[in-house]
């Protein structure tokens, strides 16, 4: 089954302070620049397994890192900037859209980078996958890497508590969807989440020709498990942005747990949830949203979140939530912010050049 991932990460200067990712852009293929300045994405192609996705990240993650150490710059993979600074965002018309449609508290997405993980779509399988990624949203917990909104700490997932709330205004949008019966149910909520933008955005004045020029049903709603025409994929969206090795691990646990569709049978059952070589289980949507809500607020101190990530085939020992390493007995001052960005820039280096070296060994 092939999969890619895109990773997002704040570009920081020698000192430590947000910078512009400026010619790290040039570095690589797939290398972009995000919708506010100091934010960039690295993005691979999708690819036939585990090993091909990390040699192809790790060769563009690589090039990346050697120009930006070249220039006395950094990647940190933290999922907010731990800043109370203003975050400009690049001029786009989209983006001013979507500002005026969900109102001021889009502001808070400004503050979050992720992790997005694509799986391709397996003919007439596709709800039963979205069920799945559905039910896989609380291993967003196990790569948690930001306790803080602004200097202040918040909960382990941060960034998922700032994105989901930001929508809290426009219906249909942020929240965890409910499972799906087929593909048609999945295409008629998202239309209905579209058509509730688009009437927010024309509440607050923009013109109904100019939306439907900028945006589809696909690009204008946010929710953590998207199904993406375009690709095709099942694309999950939750997780933070983290060391490349974790997502990579990630990516291969998630489309470990998908593959088995092919050969397994796939029920919704109960409160449990488990997998084993014949059958995955899901639990009832209420249990998954209970997940959730402990992934984002306790992250891996929950014992029933953990042993629900182990039961569905989750490594769990085998992750780092750097939220958890992150001190959270008060407010940061700007100096510790900017430390702390420093440290985990060369965590990223350093993961980097580990990982490729392994690969390379063997």
């Amino acid at each position: 089954m092939r999969r890619s991932v895109e990773l997002e990460y704040w570009v920081i200067d020698s000192e430590g302070r947000l910078a512009e990712p400026g010619d790290l852009v040039d570095a690589a293929p797939g290398v972009e620049r995000e919708f506010v300045e100091p934010l960039l994405e690295i993005k691979t192609t999708p690819c036939e397994t585990t090993e091909e996705l990390g040699s192809e990240l790790f060769e563009r993650m690589g090039a990346v890192v050697a120009r930006a150490e070249s220039s006395d710059r950094g990647l940190v993979p933290l999922a907010t900037p731990m800043t109370d600074d203003p975050i400009e965002q690049l001029p786009s018309e989209r983006t001013r859209i979507q500002r005026r449609a969900v109102g001021e508290s889009f502001g808070r997405v400004r503050r979050c980078a992720g992790t997005h993980v694509h799986v391709e779509q397996l003919p007439g399988r596709e709800a039963e996958q979205l069920n799945v990624l559905t039910a896989l949203d609380p291993a967003l917990a196990l790569v948690n890497s930001s306790p803080y909104a602004g200097r202040s700490p918040l909960v382990p997932g941060a960034r998922s508590e700032l994105y989901r709330s930001a929508y809290d205004g426009l219906e249909r949008q942020g929240e965890l969807w409910p499972y799906v019966d087929d593909t048609d149910e999945w295409r008629r909520r998202l239309r209905d989440g579209y058509d509730a933008f688009a009437r927010a955005a024309e509440r607050a004045g923009v013109d109904e020709a100019r939306i439907e020029s900028l945006f589809d049903p696909e690009s204008a709603v946010w929710v953590p498990v998207k199904l993406r025409e375009t690709f095709p994929t099942v694309e999950w969206r939750s997780p933070d942005t983290t060391l490349p090795s974790q997502a990579l691990r990630l990516a291969d646990d998630l489309a470990g747990v998908v593959e088995r569709l092919r050969d397994a049978e796939l029920r919704i059952d109960g409160e449990v949830g488990v997998r084993t070589d014949d059958v995955t289980v899901l639990p009832a949507f209420p249990t998954i949203e209970s997940h959730v809500e402990a992934a984002i607020r306790r992250g891996l101190d929950d014992a029933a979140l953990k042993a629900y990530l182990d039961r569905m085939g989750f490594d769990v020992g085998a992750y780092r939530p750097i939220a958890e390493e992150l001190p959270t007995d008060g407010t940061l001052t700007e100096p510790d912010a900017r430390r702390l960005r420093l440290r985990y820039a060369e965590e990223l280096a350093a993961d980097v050049r580990r990982t490729a070296a392994a690969a390379t060994t063997d």
